[in-house]
């Protein structure tokens, strides 16, 4: 079984891992948030977030909850919730995640299920060090429909059309969102107290509606 460590982000990639090796993983992790899985096709990454990861993506979805309540867009966080499917081989575990189109359906289930229920629409990935598992044919085999990225430099939206995620200038689901906007938001953050930078977050917010 071969390995790749990334010791800056405490993150191994280890290839020819068996399913049920996976689903023992996710349940010796099961209540901790120590560590993150995705698993495509025999494909394991093990990451464990560094407050240089978890900063923009609490930040990112922070900002998704304030823009959904001004434009008065009903969302549901589901943070880093674990879906796999075990026909097609491949789960994951988001930085964070968001059901909009099924909100409601998500608020009043406990437990999602991909063989029956919808994946969700928008997927947070904070990608800053290498080497690291490209998720994205797992997020395309789920159906995930819009994908925001960060590398701790820019945050770049991708759609997904026909089966492959194309990048865009401007959110599927929040129309008025560029990306550039929220790369300025994000960086706004970095050096602004919090209560100042959540009030120009919701003004900027109700300038886009």
């Amino acid at each position: 079984m071969a390995a790749v460590i990334s010791p800056q982000e405490q993150k191994i990639i280890m290839q020819g891992v068996s399913w049920a090796t996976y689903e023992q993983l996710l349940a010796d992790f099961v209540d901790s948030h120590a560590a993150h899985f995705a698993f495509d096709n025999g494909t394991l990454e093990i990451m464990s977030p560094s407050p240089k990861h978890e900063k923009p993506n609490r930040t990112i979805a922070m900002l998704i909850e304030l823009v959904a309540g001004e434009m008065e867009v009903d969302v549901e966080n589901l943070g880093s919730t674990t879906f796999k499917r075990e026909d097609i081989a491949k789960g994951f575990e988001p930085d964070s995640c968001f059901y909009v189109a099924h909100a409601e359906l998500a608020r009043r289930k406990d437990e999602i299920d991909l063989m029956v229920d919808p994946p969700p629409d928008l997927v947070i990935e904070i990608d800053i060090t290498h080497p690291s598992l490209d998720k994205f044919p797992i997020f395309a085999a789920f159906g995930v429909s819009e994908v925001w990225r960060y590398d701790g430099m820019r945050v770049r939206f991708y759609t997904l059309i026909d089966g492959q995620y194309a990048e865009q200038t401007t959110s599927l689901i929040f129309p008025s969102l560029i990306a550039a906007a929220v790369t300025e938001l994000l960086e706004a953050s970095k050096s602004m107290k919090r209560n100042l930078w959540l009030d120009r977050v919701r003004e900027w917010a109700r300038t886009q509606r």
